[in-house]
């Protein structure tokens, strides 16, 4: 069982930066790909950015490429997700999710993913 808490989402004006941060517990999180989505109001719910078990390995939505980056510590059993030049298209709930059915980067598909987080609320204002 894996169970993850983000923290970090806020209200910013555009150009502006946040830090996610997600902790899980759980044994098997050293071994897990880790992975952000995002869904905005009315919408589906988006893969952002993904990283292997070992941190060696990242893939990023093209909408987000150049701008968020994602890391983890596992000593701290923790992702991160750094994103700069915030935009107000960016406004969404970011989920932190885990994957005990890989342990690479991923293809960015939900069904990659089995535990996911509760959310946190990411405004951008313009």
């Amino acid at each position: 069982q894996v169970q993850l808490v983000e923290s970090g989402g806020g209200l910013v004006q555009a150009g502006g930066s946040l830090r996610l941060s997600c902790a899980a517990s759980g044994r098997t999180f050293s071994s897990s790909a880790m992975g952000w989505f995002r869904q905005a109001p009315g919408k589906e719910r988006d893969f952002v950015a993904s990283i292997s078990w070992n941190g060696r390995n990242t893939y990023l939505s093209d909408s987000v490429k150049g701008r968020f980056t994602i890391s983890r510590d596992n000593a701290k059993n923790t992702v991160y997700l750094q994103m700069n030049s915030l935009k107000p298209e960016d406004t969404a709930v970011y989920y932190c999710a885990a994957s005990t059915l890989i342990s690479n980067s991923g293809r960015g598909s939900r069904m990659e993913y089995n535990y996911w987080g509760q959310g946190t609320q990411v405004t951008v204002s313009s």
